[in-house]
């Protein structure tokens, strides 16, 4: 039972991952009919805005180190922690919160120059030229990272606070149950963004043009409302959502310049197994994947069936879409 409920926690916080990121895809998609191949490269840029923050706020100087007396030594020793002591040191551990709130800005300001820039003169062209060129974007942008971060992956710690394991069984009875509470900052993290972009959607008059939009834009046009502009924000929004996907991920996984690619796939198979434009489709084939991939990696399921956790999504998605063409949750 320990092993289950584990397996079902892993599947959680990885579907997590994929959620956040199919969700910025869906909204994309469903609102100005792009297919976006450099969303998972925005996923990466999160990431490294993560290391970005850390690297900035790690800036060292060499200073005499006192303990030891009989030769002079020298330590590097964070500018912060010289001006600030032990509060400099605290700011320093939580490198990845206070990343979270550069990463907002940053990561609009990206998401608006990309759809600007690139994205906006392919709104009337063929999928397969939207994908050709966003797919070019995304190897530009991680061989931009690559040049500037090199090739190795480069580990963000999550603060010290957090950085053990949490007593998970104890609250069913099962005190040997424990997980990592990074892990679950960032299950539950996630669960917040869905439900702030569904409140978003939902509950503000901006989300409901928005909504309304996607199911016919002619419309919402001739009622005097620009909605190209409030596309837009939403293409900013996606790529604010998968920026911060990427920050919270960091301390589970160290990025490196492949990372985007690694999860586009996935996320991609994701939003079509969920239906593509369903943004609740989305959010559960992401949450179900990342399970299915989690028991299926585990070494009693690889003994009978060898290499089965790299293909079982993929075999997944190919089983819902025979029997559902457009999803789980796609119109048909």
């Amino acid at each position: 039972m320990d092993a289950f409920l584990l397996q079902i926690l892993n599947g959680l916080d990885k579907g997590g991952a994929y959620a956040l990121i199919a969700l910025g895809l869906t909204l994309v998609f469903g609102t100005l009919g792009v297919v976006n191949f450099a969303h998972g490269a925005l996923f990466m840029l999160g990431a490294f805005v993560a290391v970005s923050v850390q690297k900035l706020l790690t800036i060292s100087q060499k200073v005499k180190d006192e303990s030891i007396t009989f030769f002079d030594a020298y330590k590097e020793t964070p500018y912060l922690e010289i001006w600030w002591g032990d509060f400099g040191s605290m700011i320093i551990d939580y490198s990845v919160p206070i990343s979270i709130l550069i990463a907002i800005p940053v990561m609009l300001l990206i998401g608006l120059a990309m759809e600007r820039g690139l994205v906006r003169h392919f709104y009337k062209r063929e999928h397969a030229d939207q994908i050709l060129v966003t797919f070019g974007l995304a190897i530009v942008i991680q061989e931009i990272i690559k040049a500037n971060f090199g090739a190795n992956p480069i580990p963000v710690g999550a603060p010290e606070a957090v950085a053990g394991t949490a007593a998970v069984g104890a609250i069913i009875g099962m005190p040997e149950l424990v997980y990592p509470w990074w892990r679950m900052i960032y299950l539950f993290f996630s669960l917040a963004i869905i439900g702030g972009v569904f409140a978003f959607l939902h509950l503000t008059t901006f989300g409901m043009v928005v909504r309304a939009g996607m199911h016919d834009r002619e419309t919402v046009g001739l009622l005097g409302i620009n909605i190209e502009r409030r596309f837009i924000v939403v293409f900013g929004l996606a790529s604010i959502v998968a920026g911060l996907a990427g920050v919270m991920y960091t301390p589970i996984l160290p990025p490196d310049y492949h990372m985007g690619m690694d999860f586009l796939v996935l996320s991609f198979v994701v939003v079509v197994v969920g239906g593509m434009g369903s943004l609740p489709g989305a959010v559960a084939a992401g949450f179900l994947l990342g399970i299915l991939q989690s028991f299926a990696s585990m070494n009693e399921v690889k003994a009978i069936l060898p290499g089965i956790d790299q293909i079982i999504i993929y075999l997944v998605a190919v089983i819902i879409l025979l029997v559902r063409p457009r999803g789980l949750m796609g119109k048909d």
